[in-house]
Protein backbone atom coordinates (compact mmCIF):
# COMPACT_ATOMS: atom_id res chain seq x y z
CA UNK A 1 0.00 0.00 0.00
CA UNK A 2 1.36 3.35 -1.04
CA UNK A 3 1.58 6.05 1.60
CA UNK A 4 2.83 9.60 1.33
CA UNK A 5 2.86 11.31 4.71
CA UNK A 6 3.52 15.03 4.85
CA UNK A 7 4.71 16.85 7.93
CA UNK A 8 6.20 20.19 8.91
CA UNK A 9 3.30 22.48 8.21
CA UNK A 10 1.97 25.00 10.68
CA UNK A 11 1.55 28.65 11.48
CA UNK A 12 4.44 30.94 10.64
CA UNK A 13 4.84 34.69 10.58
CA UNK A 14 5.48 36.55 7.34
CA UNK A 15 9.15 36.38 6.49
CA UNK A 16 9.58 33.11 8.30
CA UNK A 17 10.69 29.72 7.08
CA UNK A 18 9.35 26.18 7.10
CA UNK A 19 10.61 22.84 5.96
CA UNK A 20 8.06 20.33 4.81
CA UNK A 21 8.81 16.63 4.67
CA UNK A 22 7.09 13.82 2.83
CA UNK A 23 7.88 10.26 3.81
CA UNK A 24 6.98 7.69 1.19
CA UNK A 25 6.39 3.99 1.54
CA UNK A 26 5.16 1.26 -0.74
CA UNK A 27 6.55 2.82 -3.91
CA UNK A 28 9.75 2.76 -5.92
CA UNK A 29 10.76 6.07 -4.44
CA UNK A 30 14.13 6.41 -6.12
CA UNK A 31 12.52 5.93 -9.54
CA UNK A 32 9.73 8.40 -8.92
CA UNK A 33 9.48 12.07 -9.70
CA UNK A 34 8.44 13.72 -6.47
CA UNK A 35 6.57 16.96 -6.32
CA UNK A 36 5.04 19.47 -3.97
CA UNK A 37 1.77 21.11 -4.89
CA UNK A 38 -0.40 23.56 -3.01
CA UNK A 39 -4.02 24.53 -2.98
CA UNK A 40 -5.33 27.70 -1.43
CA UNK A 41 -9.03 28.11 -0.58
CA UNK A 42 -11.05 28.71 -3.72
CA UNK A 43 -8.10 28.14 -6.00
CA UNK A 44 -6.83 25.30 -8.14
CA UNK A 45 -4.04 23.05 -7.02
CA UNK A 46 -0.74 24.26 -8.43
CA UNK A 47 2.77 22.91 -8.72
CA UNK A 48 5.28 24.36 -6.29
CA UNK A 49 8.32 22.28 -7.19
CA UNK A 50 9.33 18.87 -8.44
CA UNK A 51 12.46 16.75 -8.45
CA UNK A 52 13.10 13.92 -10.84
CA UNK A 53 14.64 10.57 -10.04
CA UNK A 54 17.88 11.97 -11.39
CA UNK A 55 17.71 15.04 -9.19
CA UNK A 56 16.58 17.55 -11.80
CA UNK A 57 14.47 20.24 -10.17
CA UNK A 58 11.65 22.35 -11.48
CA UNK A 59 10.14 25.34 -9.70
CA UNK A 60 7.12 27.51 -10.11
CA UNK A 61 8.46 30.72 -11.57
CA UNK A 62 6.88 32.92 -8.92
CA UNK A 63 8.54 30.91 -6.15
CA UNK A 64 12.06 30.61 -7.53
CA UNK A 65 14.58 31.76 -4.97
CA UNK A 66 12.25 31.19 -2.03
CA UNK A 67 11.81 27.42 -2.14
CA UNK A 68 14.17 24.49 -2.48
CA UNK A 69 13.15 20.92 -3.11
CA UNK A 70 15.43 18.04 -2.25
CA UNK A 71 15.23 14.30 -1.78
CA UNK A 72 16.91 11.62 0.29
CA UNK A 73 16.48 8.30 -1.45
CA UNK A 74 17.95 6.43 1.50
CA UNK A 75 15.11 7.74 3.65
CA UNK A 76 12.42 7.71 0.95
CA UNK A 77 11.76 11.33 1.83
CA UNK A 78 11.35 14.52 -0.14
CA UNK A 79 11.68 17.95 1.41
CA UNK A 80 10.51 21.44 0.62
CA UNK A 81 12.40 24.29 2.24
CA UNK A 82 10.44 27.52 2.12
CA UNK A 83 11.86 30.92 3.01
CA UNK A 84 10.60 34.50 3.21
CA UNK A 85 7.06 33.23 3.48
CA UNK A 86 4.19 35.51 2.54
CA UNK A 87 0.51 35.42 3.46
CA UNK A 88 -0.26 34.38 -0.10
CA UNK A 89 1.74 31.19 0.51
CA UNK A 90 -1.04 30.06 2.83
CA UNK A 91 -2.39 26.80 1.45
CA UNK A 92 -2.56 23.08 1.94
CA UNK A 93 0.65 21.60 0.61
CA UNK A 94 0.49 18.17 -0.97
CA UNK A 95 3.19 15.67 -1.78
CA UNK A 96 2.97 13.84 -5.09
CA UNK A 97 4.76 10.81 -6.46
CA UNK A 98 4.82 10.12 -10.18
CA UNK A 99 6.25 6.84 -11.40
CA UNK A 100 6.45 6.04 -15.10
CA UNK A 101 7.65 2.56 -15.94
CA UNK A 102 7.00 0.01 -18.64
CA UNK A 103 3.98 -1.37 -16.81
CA UNK A 104 2.26 1.99 -16.66
CA UNK A 105 2.00 5.38 -15.03
CA UNK A 106 1.40 5.55 -11.30
CA UNK A 107 0.51 8.75 -9.51
CA UNK A 108 -0.08 9.16 -5.81
CA UNK A 109 -0.99 11.99 -3.43
CA UNK A 110 -0.51 12.58 0.23
CA UNK A 111 -3.19 13.93 2.54
CA UNK A 112 -1.67 17.38 2.68
CA UNK A 113 -0.28 19.62 5.39
CA UNK A 114 -1.61 23.06 6.18
CA UNK A 115 0.72 26.05 5.95
CA UNK A 116 -0.61 29.31 7.31
CA UNK A 117 1.40 32.50 7.02
CA UNK A 118 -0.01 35.16 9.27
CA UNK A 119 1.01 37.62 11.91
Amino acid sequence: QVQLVESGGGLVQPGGSLRLSCAASGIRFSASTMGWYRQAPGKQRELVASISSGGRTNYRDSLKGRVTISRDNAKNTVYLQMRSLKPEDTAVYYCNADLRILSGVYNYWGQGTQVTVSS
